[in-house]
């Protein structure tokens, strides 16, 4: 099985073109990337895939141990860059990938050109003077929950992540990318997201970095897209109009506009 395969990877815009690599969140898939990622074909060799576990990915690939920490799935990004010989790449990373991006970046720097971020966070977890947006007993409830009902969690959890519940009709989508995920390693991947820790790895990083900050996103609140801005040497923050954690579906003008305007 090649990289390509099992992560259900596809190259579209000009062949030549620089490689901008979109990476979706927890419970989604690369069709959440569809309202923006087609703005940058003119110009970018745009490269799509799925986690291991989500949309079109290769379920046979999944393994405990690799995925038991982000940096399985940084390794994944850093085999798919190998096999297409991807270089000077624009890395955009919605929520979880954004840390993905992080790490993969901070392993090979040489081959990313700039990270963009959107809604990114290190730490969940509130930890002594950090504020992540939720506690240990929050974090641990949620998990309970989402091990012993993962689709009731997911119906209830999905609108809010998305916010907007002036536009159900998003949460409803959210929904239904959760609900296709695999339980089973939804269910891992979840605590390995929500569990990390990836404070100090923003310091290392060496390309230029762009973060994306919803306004009213109950995820990665804004405390916490201050505190990435402020440790991570160099960056770009961009606080939006959009509303809730996926800005990529609500408001990909927006997202596409702020992505514009720092390449």
């Amino acid at each position: 099985m090649t990289r390509i395969e099992r992560n259900a990877v596809t190259v579209t815009g000009r062949a030549h073109g620089q490689p901008m690599m979109f990476a979706h969140g927890y419970g989604c898939d690369q069709n959440m990337w569809r309202s923006v990622a087609p703005a940058f074909l003119d110009t970018h060799r745009v490269v799509l895939f799925d986690h291991v576990g989500a949309g079109r990915s290769d379920l046979r690939a999944y393994d405990d141990q690799r995925y038991s920490t982000l940096d399985g799935y940084a390794e994944d990004v850093l085999e798919i860059i190998h096999e297409l010989d991807l270089r000077d790449v624009v890395f955009v990373g919605h929520s979880v990938s954004a840390m993905i991006g992080v790490l993969a970046a901070n392993r090979e720097p040489e081959r990313f050109a700039k990270l963009i971020l959107v809604g990114p966070s290190p730490r969940y977890l509130n930890d002594g003077d950090y504020v992540g947006g939720f506690d240990k007993a929050d974090i641990e409830a949620m998990l309970e929950s989402l091990d012993s009902n993962y689709l009731g969690w997911s119906s209830a959890m999905a609108p809010v992540i998305m916010g907007n519940p002036d536009r159900p009709e998003l949460g409803a989508e959210l929904t239904n990318s959760f609900c296709a995920t695999d339980p089973d390693i939804a269910r891992k991947f979840a605590h390995v997201t929500f569990m990390s820790d990836n404070r100090d790895d923003l310091g290392r990083v060496r390309v230029p970095v762009l973060i994306l900050q919803c306004t009213d996103d109950v995820i990665a609140p804004a405390v916490v897209g201050d505190y990435v801005h402020e440790h991570v040497p160099g960056s770009t923050l961009v606080t939006m109009n959009a509303t809730g954690h996926c800005p990529n579906l609500s408001a990909p003008e927006e997202t596409i506009a702020a992505i514009r305007t720092f390449l």
